[in-house]
């Protein structure tokens, strides 16, 4: 009987691959391993941005226009490298989802997933099964989560202070970018726009513009919406009560469109009335326009000589090629449509505003639109010596709307510096110290992963981590739950004295965000890779 079962049973050990040829497989330990490899190595690489005073990268673009980007924007960074680690990529993702719905905190969602992945490990060394670990995160995520709104701030009922709120908010975003030197002036300016939003947080009724020359406090806040175009030549330059039209339709059809095509003639006079006849066609089409008894014409499109020369005669200020975006936020801004068809003019939402006039910023001339219908309108003009200075402001300046928008909508704040990641880190810990079983094992990695985002602020500020954020950890255990790294002294301080605020809604979804980005890396045990697809080669070049 041992004869017949021995090649039965040598044969079920082979390995078979089931795979397609070129296809891989990575395995429990190595997967695991892998995926913490990468994870981790994100968190080391945008680890050195985060706090007050963080470093910028470098990013340079490939290609011939290769283009260079100063940066310490944690999304920005990560957007820009191409990763191949599937678990790299997942926390790439998690930074621009952030991003998108609160604005900002996308360093800190980056390093604290890494952390708790770098603690993960660890434990998995110890023999601790992920799915414990998992328990165990569950619950410190939801403590963490009651300790954080129970130490946030609403004074969303008291104007007063909720705009100092604001400000303090402002200020707190902009110093750890860029315009940190700058932050009074720009934190007062981000407020007023947003204020100006009257609640709505319709951020595309801010329109920021990038001029080059000056330098940063030459940046203003303008009551009104700029264009960055030319009006027609021998157009009025200022209008006042005006009726907009904008359109997306081509007004280019004065130059004949004979090339390519064939047309049999017998003499020049021939083509000269194909020619006469576009430009009929042409003027009927501009009068169709004029019907609609506006002053000022915006297309998207060109307009050429014949069709401005028309619109100049009828007194009507003509605007080409206003870009898209410029379009879109125009008609938001003036209450107008974007209109294609010009021949039912009773059904064409016009746009409206006070004036229009040319003005200068620097050594350029823009179109301004005061008095637009949709009131809270305004255009912030950034002024800074070279393009990477204004693109990382205008990033910078996004980060700090974006929250102050969040902000009106869920008026809670809670405490910066360091501050509330080590409430939440306290509250995890007095849970853990209550919890039986390999669950506390994992409740306080949590903690520690939680206490590792000061460290990181004062490791970046050059501080002595270690001595600063043990006696931050006393601070709190004596119930100054206030209290926090200040970064300009290199001491524990009060937060409330130093107004160092932060959003509610930002702090909470770093927390959501990075536990489950972290849990769902964590689950993993395989890593299947597709095979490559062949390069069939090309028997019909062109």
């Amino acid at each position: 009987m041992g004869c017949v079962c021995g090649p039965q049973a040598s044969l079920s050990m082979a390995p078979v691959n089931i795979f397609r040829h070129g296809a891989d497989e990575e395995k429990a330990e190595t997967a695991r391993l892998s995926s913490f490899i990468g994870a981790i190595a994100i968190g080391d690489l945008v680890k050195s941005t985060l706090g007050p005073k963080g470093m910028d990268k470098i990013l340079l673009s490939g290609g011939r226009e290769a283009s260079v980007t100063v940066t310490n924007d944690g999304a920005t960074i990560l957007k820009a490298i191409g990763v191949d680690n599937p678990a790299a990529k997942v926390l790439v993702d998690m930074s621009k989802v952030q991003d998108d719905e609160v604005g900002d905190g996308t360093t800190s969602v980056t390093v604290l997933a890494a952390e708790l992945l770098r603690e993960a490990e660890l434990l998995i060394a110890k023999k601790i099964h992920p799915q414990t670990i998992v328990a165990g995160w569950r619950k410190a995520t939801q403590a963490a989560r009651d300790a954080l709104r129970a130490a946030a701030v609403d004074h969303g009922n008291d104007p007063e202070r909720f705009q100092q709120d604001l400000l303090n908010i402002s200020r707190t975003t902009l110093s750890s970018k860029l315009l940190t030197h700058h932050k009074e002036h720009f934190s007062r300016l981000a407020v007023d726009a947003v204020l100006r939003l009257r609640g709505s947080g319709n951020l595309d009724a801010i329109h920021v513009i990038k001029k080059l020359g000056g330098s940063l406090t030459d940046s203003y806040l303008d009551e009104g919406f700029l264009l960055d175009k030319k009006i027609g030549v021998n157009q009025p330059k200022r209008l006042e009560n005006v009726n907009i039209l904008i359109a997306n339709t081509g007004m280019d059809t004065d130059k004949i469109k004979i090339f390519g095509s064939r047309v049999r003639v017998d003499s020049t006079a021939k083509v000269a009335e194909i020619e006469l006849a576009e430009k009929e066609k042409m003027k009927e089409k501009v009068e169709r326009i004029l019907k609609h008894g506006i002053n000022c014409f915006i297309n998207r499109q060109l307009i050429y000589n014949y069709p401005e020369q028309l619109f100049a005669q009828a007194g009507v200020m003509a605007i080409e090629h206003a870009d898209f975006a410029g379009v879109e936020r125009l008609a938001l801004v003036t209450g107008g449509e974007i209109s294609s068809t010009f021949d039912r003019p009773e059904l064409v939402k016009l746009g409206h505003c006070k004036l229009i006039e040319e003005v200068m910023i620097g050594e350029d001339t823009l179109i301004h639109f005061s008095g637009v219908s949709m009131g809270e309108a305004c255009t912030v003009v950034l002024r800074g010596a070279t393009q990477q200075i204004l693109d990382e402001a205008e990033r910078s300046l996004h980060d700090a709307l974006c929250v102050l928008a969040q902000t009106i909508k869920e008026t809670r704040t809670v405490y910066g510096g360091g501050c509330s990641e080590m409430l939440m880190a306290k509250a995890v810990t007095d849970l853990a110290n209550r919890t039986p079983g390999k669950d506390a094992v994992a409740m306080e990695s949590f903690a520690k992963a939680l206490r590792m985002l000061p460290t990181i602020i004062a490791d970046n500020a050059g501080y002595d981590s270690a001595d600063l954020v043990a006696q931050l950890r006393a601070a709190h255990q004596d119930n100054k739950t206030t209290y926090g790294l200040d970064m300009s002294q290199g001491i524990i301080a009060d937060m409330v004295s130093l107004g160092v605020t932060e959003s509610f809604q930002v702090k909470r979804q770093v927390l959501l965000s990075a536990s489950e980005a972290a849990e769902m890396i964590l689950r993993v045990d395989n890593i299947v890779k597709a095979a490559p697809r062949k390069r069939v080669p090309d028997h019909h070049p062109c």
